[in-house]
């Protein structure tokens, strides 16, 4: 019974995240299955977190208030530049850019870096689920 309503949880997270490869889904799949496991009452991602974790300053890594619309902006459709290095970045919606969330080791490796820019730690697996979801789902 668990795993029936874990898996009817899951597929309602990604009713909204048709644009995601199979590889992409696996990921979000087990990221939750691990947010399940970190908290049992968990429902599924969320649009309305994943924006406040991706608009909410922090006091990020250098010591200065920041938050990944500073480097992102707040229209995902267009280029951004990042705060450190002044380098473009190519826009994070899918919508405008087809090349995000298609590489599993990437997205990884890019949450990462930036929960640790910004929060200074890693992004536990609902923040990432949340965050990957108001990303992909943004208009």
């Amino acid at each position: 019974m668990k795993k029936i309503l874990l898996a009817s949880l899951i597929a309602i997270s990604f009713i909204q995240a048709k644009e995601l490869n199979p590889s992409m889904q696996g990921f979000m799949n087990d990221l939750s299955v691990e947010a399940k496991k970190q908290n049992p009452n968990i429902q599924g991602f969320d649009y309305a977190r994943g924006e406040v974790i991706f608009t909410t300053k922090q006091i990020g890594k250098k010591g200065n208030p920041i938050s990944c619309v500073s480097c992102h902006t707040n229209d995902l459709s267009q280029n951004g530049l990042n705060e450190h290095t002044n380098k473009v970045i190519e826009p994070l919606s899918p919508a405008a850019n087809p090349n995000r969330f298609t590489d599993v080791k990437e997205v990884k490796k890019w949450l990462r870096r930036n929960f640790k820019d910004v929060y200074n730690r890693e992004g536990t697996a609902l923040e990432q689920g949340d965050v990957i979801t108001y990303i992909i789902n943004k208009k």
